[in-house]
């Protein structure tokens, strides 16, 4: 697509055949509506000059012009000139797109494209139609995952699944490898889960060790409390070690970083004020998380409620206590004595952390710290793993490749172990990894060095497969929709 496609005239044309577009005076702007579509300032930044194409996943896998950073904001300007239509080959375009953001980071003009994609995104969710059967497989995404109790059900459903057999069974019979890419997908990237974890939650106020220097909010997350409970342990008791009074709200909900990053800008917005709220009752000084997702999404409460009369002021100051847990023991002076751990370690930079949230020195230091441990850059580390949300479950295949890519260039810098500070990105390396290293969060070593126990222990219970789940979430929101129609 190129502006002499485009067509010279002041008539709105079709790219590809100059047609001239019907486009209603009703206050859309182009293909997009009236409620916030990628700014026309915000594309004008954008000077073309290819900085960003050797960053950006997609382009690197494909080569493809439009399936790069600077190609998705020609995207943009023309839609808003209403010169293309909202159809399935411009949507994919940005679907493709995994939102790491690495292209922020690497543009010398400072384009805010973190902006301009959150910005389209749910322009495209609005304004064009899903196939049922994707819509129903994001439903299904959507409906489960944000919440912490139905995934604990889910869980429990998967287990005894695995248990009788069945996950064998399905395996053994070759049908695994039949089903379609999104559910092998799904099967493949769930973590091991032991039935005691599943009632595990951390007590509503961890004390702080010796005398109090900050207290501390922490969001315990959905997937995290669940499947990572022990890097929410973990991060308690570092925390409590460095003088923090960790307060853990028993009432919070999902931070809807899950739903912002796929356009669903209505649910996001919500659970953010949930989230707001409930911590604005605790009167904490700082709210840590520790998951990169998460964190990105919750220090852009303050932009994306700005226009809010009632919740502005308080997103703002939300956004302004946000903290990764690895920003926080960088900022504290550490008290407590770390032990030696003997080992090299890989450190994956967290897209969402390096690109979104600009930490990079933070997760290092805290790790340097730690005597014995030597540390280990990966070759192309700002190329995604390919987790990036659900990205790994909607667009199975590129996120398969990069997967692989991800895996291989750990691999060859032989580390005894690889540290992260993403959930999403602990399963995607684990799924494409060969070799038995264990993954960790910068948090878990932190806290080991401090306890003196050395690397981790990592599960061992066998992987429960996704249709277990599938099937008690589709009862759930079937459930949930007949109570609503009732």
């Amino acid at each position: 697509m190129t502006d002499q496609q485009a067509g010279a005239s002041d008539q709105p044309a079709d790219p590809g055949t100059g047609i001239a577009l019907d486009v209603e005076d009703d206050g859309r702007v182009g293909i997009f509506d009236a409620h916030h579509p990628p700014s026309d300032d915000r594309i004008a930044d954008c000077v073309h000059c290819g900085f960003c194409l050797p960053t950006c996943p997609t382009y690197v896998l494909w080569g493809e012009e439009m399936d790069s950073p600077r190609g998705r904001i020609y995207l943009m300007k023309v839609g808003r000139e209403g010169r293309v239509e909202l159809d399935d080959t411009y949507v994919q375009h940005f679907d493709a797109c995994l939102g790491c953001m690495a292209c922020v980071t690497a543009c010398p003009s400072g384009v805010a494209y973190d902006e301009l994609i959150e910005a389209t995104r749910p322009q495209l969710e609005r304004n064009y139609t899903r196939t049922p059967a994707d819509r129903a497989f994001r439903q299904l995404i959507y409906s489960v995952f944000p919440y912490h109790r139905r995934v604990r059900a889910a869980s429990a459903g998967g287990w005894l699944y695995t248990t009788l057999g069945l996950r064998a069974l399905l395996h053994g019979s070759g049908l695994a490898g039949r089903l379609p890419a999104r559910l092998r997908a799904l099967e493949s990237l769930m973590p091991p889960i032991r039935l005691r974890e599943l009632a595990s939650a951390l007590p509503p106020v961890t004390p702080a060790s010796g005398t109090r220097r900050r207290r501390v909010g922490m969001v315990a997350g959905c997937i995290q409390q669940v499947y990572f409970s022990r890097v929410n342990d973990a991060t308690a008791r570092v925390l409590a070690a460095e003088g923090c009074e960790v307060v853990t709200p028993r009432g919070q909900g999902c931070c809807g970083a899950l739903m912002l990053h796929s356009g669903q800008e209505p649910d996001a917005l919500d659970k953010a004020k949930d989230l707001i709220a409930t911590f604005e009752a605790e009167d904490v000084d700082t709210i840590v998380i520790n998951a990169a997702g998460c964190g990105s999404s919750m220090k852009e409460y303050g932009r994306l409620l700005a226009d809010d009369p009632e919740w502005a002021e308080r997103a703002k100051a939300f956004s302004d206590k946000v903290r990764d847990v690895t920003e926080l023991l960088a900022e504290l002076d550490p008290v407590a004595p770390r032990h030696p751990i003997q080992a090299k370690a890989a450190y994956h930079d967290a897209c969402h952390l390096a690109h979104a949230q600009g930490v990079t020195a933070q997760p290092r230091k805290i790790l340097k710290a730690i005597p014995g441990l030597e540390l280990a850059d990966i070759p192309e580390g700002e190329i995604c793993c390919g987790s990036a949300g659900i990205y790994n479950l909607v667009e199975p295949e590129p996120a398969e490749e990069l997967g692989k890519r991800k895996a291989a260039n750990i691999a060859s810098v032989e580390p005894d172990l690889i540290a992260t500070a993403n959930p999403g990105c602990i399963l995607q390396i684990r799924r494409h990894l060969d070799a038995d290293i264990p993954l960790v969060h910068p948090v878990e070593l932190v806290d080991a060095s401090i306890r003196g126990t050395g690397v981790p222990a990592q599960r061992t219970a066998s992987r429960w497969p996704a249709l277990a789940a599938l099937a008690i979430g589709a009862a759930g929101v079937a459930a949930v929709a007949r109570r609503r129609s009732a």
